[in-house]
């Protein structure tokens, strides 16, 4: 599965690299620092797993993943950021996105399990 990272602190980047590096099967491909270089290296790259920072500059995490699921509905996006799932903003269940992960709880059990099921369960039933 080829992955996306995207995050406007190298920091988070650099925590997503790793949890990628050890999930056998993942790839990444690409990392972008802003929802408008996820967006063209979504169309450009096609990954099958996006992992996007919600809060950044003028193209949000949640308007880039509308955009990328609108033009590539195969690629899955998981939204990955410091909120707890009550402080998330509304408009995150209705991106497109198939789950969220906190930033403390991010590791590879959390990817591998909501990429296995499609989607987080618990995130579409809300």
């Amino acid at each position: 599965m080829n992955v996306l990272v995207v995050d406007d602190q190298e920091t988070f980047r650099a925590a997503e690299r790793a949890v990628i590096s050890r999930l056998p099967g993942f790839a990444l491909v690409a990392e972008a620092a802003s929802g408008e270089e996820a967006v063209d290296l979504a169309e450009a790259l096609a990954p099958d797993l996006v992992l996007m920072d919600i809060n950044m500059g003028e193209v949000d995490g949640i308007e880039a993943t509308r955009r990328i699921t609108a033009g590539r509905p195969a690629t899955k996006v998981i939204l990955v950021s410091t909120y707890t799932l009550e402080e998330l903003p509304a408009a995150a269940r209705t991106s497109g996105a198939v789950g969220y992960v906190n930033k403390d709880e991010l590791s590879p059990r959390a990817i591998r399990r909501i990429w296995e099921n499609g989607a987080d369960p618990a995130w579409m039933d809300d």
